[in-house]
C-alpha cells in the first residue's frame, strides 16, 4: 500500500501547533506552577548526557537538539560550564553531524570538572576558557578559537543577572553569524514572581535582575536579531521560554 508524502505538511502543521501553543497564556501558566512546584526535587539538576550532569530540564536539551541539528554550526560557544553536560552534549552532536567544536567558558573550572570534561571521549572536540566571560583577554581568547569563516552559535548560561547578560549580549551577539542561534538561558526566572523564585542556589536572581530583562532591554537595541516564535513557542516546563533568538539571514 503506498501513502502520500506528507512530511511537508506535517512539518507545517506542527510549526503551526507549537507557535498557537505559544500564545496559550494559561498552559503556560500551569507550566510554570509545574515548575515551580518541581524545584523543591531540584528538578533540573536530576539529568545527566553520556554520563555528566547536564544541569538543564528534558525540553531545553531537545530543543537545543534541534537548532543545533537545523544550523549545523561549525562551533558552539557556551558561557557557563558548571558540570559541563551541557559541552558533552553539544560535542556529541556536533561528532554526529560530523564538524565543530565546542567552546567552555568560565570564570571557575573546578578542578572536579575539569577533569570530568577533560577525560569524557569526547573531550576532543572541547576546549575550556577559564575567566570571566565578558573580561576582555577572556573575549580575546575565545575570538582566537573561532576559524575564518565558520559558523557560530552561543549559548549563555553563566551569571544570570540582568547586567551581567545584557553585557554577554553585547559582546557574543557579534560572534553570532546569520541563521544561527543565539540562546539565553533561565529566562523563566522572568514569569516568576518574588515568592516562586528558587532559593536554594548560590545566587538568587528575581524578576527584573535576571536574563529576561537583559534579553528584552538587548532586543530594544539590536535589530539584528528575531524571537524563532516556533522554537519559543513550545518550550514549556523549560527553563528557556523566550530565550531563543536567530541571526537575520
Amino acid at each position: 500500500m503506498s501513502h502520500p508524502d506528507d512530511r511537508a505538511k506535517f512539518k507545517a502543521e506542527t510549526a503551526e501547533y507549537a507557535v498557537q501553543m505559544g500564545g496559550d497564556d494559561a498552559l503556560f501558566e500551569l507550566s510554570k506552577n509545574l515548575v515551580v512546584a518541581a524545584d523543591k526535587y531540584k528538578y533540573s539538576y536530576l539529568w545527566t548526557w553520556l554520563g555528566v550532569p547536564v544541569i538543564q530540564m528534558p525540553a531545553d536539551i531537545v530543543a537545543l537538539q534541534e537548532v543545533v541539528w537545523r544550523s549545523k554550526p561549525d562551533v558552539i560557544i557556551e558561557t557557563g560550564v558548571a558540570r559541563g553536560g551541557s559541552l558533552i552534549f553539544f560535542a556529541s552532536l556536533l561528532t554526529l553531524i560530523g564538524k565543530g567544536k565546542v567552546v567552555g567558558v568560565d570564570i571557575d573550572v573546578r578542578a572536579h570538572n575539569r577533569d570530568t570534561i577533560v577525560s569524557h571521549p569526547l573531550a576532543e572536540r572541547i576546549s575550556l576558557v577559564e575567566g570571566s566571560s565578558i573580561a576582555d583577554n577572556t573575549l580575546e581568547r575565545v575570538h582566537s578559537m573561532i576559524p575564518e569563516g565558520a559558523s557560530v552559535m552561543v549559548v549563555l548560561d553563566s551569571d544570570h543577572s540582568r547586567d551581567h547578560v545584557l553585557a554577554e549580549l553585547r559582546a557574543y551577539a557579534p560572534l553570532v553569524t546569520p541563521g544561527q542561534y543565539l540562546i539565553v538561558a533561565d529566562t523563566i526566572l522572568g514569569f516568576l514572581s518574588r515568592g516562586e523564585t528558587p532559593t536554594e542556589r548560590s545566587k538568587i536572581w528575581h524578576q527584573g535582575d535576571e536574563p529576561l530583562a537583559a534579553l528584552r532591554l538587548f532586543m530594544d537595541e539590536s535589530d539584528d536579531f528575531e524571537l524563532d516564535r516556533e522554537m519559543n513557542g513550545k518550550l514549556i516546563m523549560a527553563s528557556s521560554p523566550n530565550g531563543y533568538l536567530r541571526r537575520r539571514s
